[in-house]
């Protein structure tokens, strides 16, 4: 008893801030808040749909751009050629994101998502621009390599947060990231070709009649423009003080070190964070990232192929939709509403009680009975092909969904502060590399699969889907110890 009162500190430790950095002052205003952070959370959800939508909108109608650029020499090629157009943006991001964590830990993540945001206002602009292949490849690439946010954003929406509200910080990055992907293909299928869809509003010779597919990209510049002017009001979350200039306040440390002596001192250095170089060695964080790679291969191999799917002749196995189709389904099977309240209601409490990890095994395996159920949904036609692909597409989102917030978890929880916008970095470039090879991957795959119609092995897309859930399962096994620590 008496060897623990004296271990008990002889001052109250008082948390020390300084009224020069931004981080401190967002700690302290964390501190004297309470209730639900409904501003923080609609500031993650805008900044998050700003960067996802660009990076699907473009899949409904990339079919009949590729048409459009002459380049392929036969129908079953423009998959093919497509996968190229959809691997550009996340072959850039690849390149760029560990340096742009780098930058974020460094200066800020305010920066970064202003530079992001921006990227999205001039790049996509000038895709929707775009009259040859090339030049659409290009600025793809230049707008994944250039918006370098999502890493940063996913440590900032762990920053902004009392702890007791990261989890549901992370499900609306998730949450923003899933309903982005959706949205944005359904704006690409509305509003892509307007002078023949809506004659009577865009003429032939207007700039939306040359430029058949710049009106969907306008539309999300200018939501984007309209975020980065948002964004200047962000408070900064990264502390920029000078730790060995502290105040008097913090002689606690001082006093409690000569008090308590050699035990002291080892729990400093058992609190110390890891140095920058060992995050590598960082098995919790590596292995969670390696499962995110997987699942984020699938889930890019399944966007490409659903909308190419969609839109390819009944004959190849496809429903013969047109963009307007497409953007109905997407815009139908969008979950919206009831994915924001389920992420921000019944996740965070799901996810106390069985944990991010079961959580990820439970939505892939039903993905995967899921996705097994499309090639049979390609036979079905009227409303009964509506409504159940409508349901099966709501699911399947919801379940991505999951997967992705209980990830994102696992790997900020991997690491210290002054560490995450670099570690989400690592995992922006390992998960865009996969990214790449999914549109790359899944329109190559779903060209082969439409010239084998009469196999007797999984014919058509058939096989396509059976390679899916393969990719899938794979990443379900992966989630079980030993190989995903937590």
């Amino acid at each position: 008893m008496a060897e623990e009162q004296q271990r008990e500190p002889l001052l109250k430790k008082k948390k020390v801030y300084y009224a020069d950095c931004s981080g401190c002052r967002l700690e302290q205003h964390k501190e004297s808040s309470q209730g639900l952070p409904i501003k923080e959370l609609l500031s993650i959800w805008t900044v998050v749909l700003c960067t996802a939508l660009p990076i699907s909108s473009l899949f409904p109608f990339l079919y009949f751009m590729i048409k459009d650029f002459h380049i392929a020499k036969r129908e079953e090629d423009i998959g093919y050629y497509a996968g190229y157009v959809g691997s550009a943006f996340m072959f850039g991001r690849a390149l760029t994101s560990v340096a742009w964590g780098v930058v974020a830990d460094r200066y800020g993540r305010k920066p970064v998502i202003i530079i992001g945001t921006t990227t999205v206002v001039i790049f996509n602009t000038l895709f929707g621009l775009s009259v040859n292949f090339w030049m659409a490849v290009s600025t793809r690439f230049l707008l994944g390599s250039l918006n370098g946010l999502l890493g940063p954003i996913k440590a900032y929406a762990v920053e902004i947060f009392r702890e007791e509200h990261q989890a549901m910080g992370l499900s609306t990055v998730s949450t923003a990231w899933g309903i982005g992907l959706i949205i944005g293909p359904a704006l690409g299928g509305f509003l892509a070709q307007p002078a023949v869809k809506y004659p009577n509003t865009f003429s032939e010779e207007s700039l939306f009649g040359r430029f058949p597919y710049l009106l969907p990209c306008l539309f999300i510049s200018i939501y984007a423009l309209i975020v980065t002017i948002a964004c200047c009001w962000l408070p900064e979350s990264l502390h920029t003080h000078n730790e060995n200039n502290k105040p008097t306040e913090d002689s606690y440390d001082a006093l409690e070190s000569a008090t308590c002596g050699s035990n002291a001192k080892d729990k400093e250095q058992e609190s110390e964070p890891t140095s920058s170089g060992s995050l590598i060695k960082n098995w919790p964080l590596m292995s969670s990232i390696i499962v995110y790679c997987v699942f984020s291969l699938h889930d890019m191999a399944y966007t490409e192929i659903f909308s190419l799917w969609a839109v390819s002749p009944r004959i190849f196995g496809g429903l013969s939709y047109s963009t307007d189709d497409v953007g109905v389904v997407l815009a139908i099977s969008e979950p919206g509403l009831s994915l924001l309240i389920f992420q921000l209601t019944l996740y965070p409490v799901v996810e106390r009680f069985i944990g991010p990890v079961m959580i990820c095994q439970i939505a892939g395996v039903l993905s995967i009975i899921v996705l097994a159920s499309y090639p049979f949904i390609a036979t079905l036609s009227g409303f009964t092909l509506s409504l159940v692909l409508n349901c099966a597409s709501v699911i399947k989102n919801v379940l991505s969904v999951s997967i992705i917030t209980g990830l994102f978890i696992l790997q900020n929880r991997a690491v210290d502060q002054h560490q995450r916008g670099t570690a989400n970095g690592i995992s922006m470039t390992a998960m865009s590399l996969f990214k790449a090879l999914g549109p790359a991957g899944g329109g190559t795959l779903f060209s082969w699969a439409q010239k084998r119609q009469d196999a007797a092995f999984f014919p058509g897309n058939q096989m396509v889907f059976l390679i899916l859930n393969v990719v899938e399962g794979i990443g379900v096994l992966m989630s079980f110890k030993p190989f995903l620590a937590h």
